[in-house]
């Protein structure tokens, strides 16, 4: 059985108390910067295990009536056509499936709002589109003076060029698909012109890691500093808190260095001081509260540290990262006495890969191994049919459904067909990825019962992990990220062909 670590409902009714009240004290507006992902948290779900990776968007179902939503994203995010990895689709398309995602919860949209705004064509694309679905645009450009200038940030040649989006709601909830969207700008324009038309508004970060009342060197914390190492993001002990109170709390690097200059710009805009004697105190995080096991949380942390190796150095062969972001997570590593082999799946899969190559020989033998909720672990090889991705997952619908090995799932006819209509329209390599054979088993399903009781166990799979002995094709990933499947592989590719179809 997998652990359970985290308190969603303890959490939601802390951190929904924690909303309100910071809301009260704002005595008019609060602007809530929401850091981190909104929705589909995956990180926080791996490093919480039981942490639902949607608590938050249920959180602002339960304030809806209170809140509304700015969403921010960076023009050079959509120009570069910057990727979320988890889901591997571009930020615009991410703005675009949250938007859906309030909709459907019935949560306000205000508007988006395009930052650092400099006509990028594919901005302006992405503006057009917008409109045409009857989603309110807004630009926000550079701001001038910024970060030195307090006086000219804080008039209408720095926040006062932005478009100014006229909110109705006690709470405004600003989100983004990314770290540097432009979330704390958008904020801070706002108060500005909120303040300008007379209306009182206040400013507060919600941000879920790093975890503040967990010690500097807990795992968790750790876990997030694995996930930023391309970002260079430092945990520390929040010197500010440290100094107005006598409290340790922890806190971040951007977040420390940022204080000064924030704190003179809400003291410039309100014409009154600050009220926040420290980051922290910015901050209305409670997800500390909702952990109900620290050792369970502890082993997921240190887990997903070494998934984050696994990852940044895939990225590194890709040349999507550089040495340095690797070497950043290997110390953490060290750190906690971790290794690659410290992922328990790691090892079945290395040993499980075949002896022989494929008779396409420019594809190389792999392996993968995946591990159940009850820690058995099933592995599969790639073979002349399929890969091993789609292998490991045949055989652990199989042991879940009480099937025998000796069955096959998908019939040859299936298989053969497949790889005919790839013959003869010439796409490579012509073994079925995991998207392929979950389509395959589809079909077959409707008229042989062990191909439908497998696929019934599919659901299962949600939230297993498992790794591959090479970075998997487009289709093997897809597959994987649907079934919900936490997956790492080694740095290696599977195929000598610089292009795969």
């Amino acid at each position: 059985m997998r652990e359970i670590g985290f308190d969603n409902e303890k959490y939601l009714n802390e951190q929904t108390r924690e909303i309100l009240a910071r809301v009260e004290s704002a005595k008019g507006r609060l602007y809530l910067e929401f850091g981190g992902k909104l929705m589909f948290d995956h990180h926080a779900a791996r490093v919480l295990p039981g942490y639902d990776p949607n608590v938050k968007i249920r959180l602002l179902e339960k304030l809806r009536d209170r809140a509304e939503i700015i969403l921010c994203i960076f023009a050079g995010d959509i120009e570069k056509r910057k990727i979320r990895g988890d889901f591997g689709i571009t930020y615009d398309a991410d703005a675009l499936m949250l938007i859906d995602g309030f909709r459907a919860r019935g949560i306000q949209l205000k508007g988006v709002v395009i930052t650092r705004f400099e006509e990028q064509p594919s901005a302006i694309s992405f503006e057009n589109r917008l409109k045409q679905r009857g989603v309110s645009v807004f630009r926000h450009y550079y701001t001038r003076g910024y970060p030195t200038d307090v006086d000219l940030i804080v008039s209408e040649e720095g926040y006062g060029r932005n478009d100014y989006i006229q909110c109705s709601k006690p709470l405004v909830v600003v989100t983004g698909p990314g770290p540097g969207s432009g979330k704390l700008a958008t904020c801070l324009s706002q108060l500005y012109h909120d303040y300008k038309r007379e209306i009182h508004a206040g400013y507060a970060k919600f941000e879920t890691f790093p975890i503040w009342n967990l010690p500097l060197k807990h795992p968790a914390n750790a876990a997030y500093e694995a996930a930023t190492a391309d970002l260079r993001d430092v945990n520390l002990v929040d010197p500010y808190h440290l100094e107005a109170y006598g409290i340790t709390s922890i806190n971040y690097n951007r977040d420390v260095e940022a204080f000064p200059l924030l704190n003179r710009i809400l003291g410039k805009i309100t014409g009154d001081r600050s009220p926040y004697a420290s980051p922290t105190d910015m901050g209305v995080n409670r997800v500390g509260f909702g952990i109900i096991d620290d050792h369970a949380v502890r082993r997921a942390a240190e887990q997903e540290i070494v998934r984050r190796y696994f990852r940044y150095s895939c990225e590194y062969v890709l040349g999507l990262t550089d040495r340095e972001t690797v070497q950043k997570v290997e110390l953490l590593m060290d750190d906690y006495g971790l290794t690659p082999e410290s992922r328990m799946v790691v090892e079945p899969a290395r040993g499980s890969i075949p002896l022989v190559e494929p008779d396409d020989s420019s594809d190389r033998a792999s392996a993968a191994a995946l591990m159940l909720g009850d820690g058995s672990i099933v592995t599969g090889r790639s073979s002349e049919l399929m890969h091993a991705p789609a292998a490991v997952v045949l055989n652990a619908v199989k042991k879940l459904a009480k099937i025998d090995d000796d069955v096959h799932l998908l019939s040859p006819a299936t298989i053969e067909s497949i790889k005919g209509l790839k013959r003869s329209i010439r796409t490579l390599p012509l073994r079925l990825d995991l998207e392929e054979v979950l389509v395959a088993l589809s079909v077959n399903a409707a008229v042989f019962k062990p191909a439908s009781d497998g696929m019934e166990k599919l659901t299962e799979l949600r939230g297993c992990e498992a790794h591959l002995t090479h970075i998997p094709s487009s289709g093997d990933e897809s597959g994987l990220r649907s079934l919900g499947i936490y997956v790492t592989c080694d740095p290696l590719f599977g195929s000598r062909r610089l292009f795969n179809s």
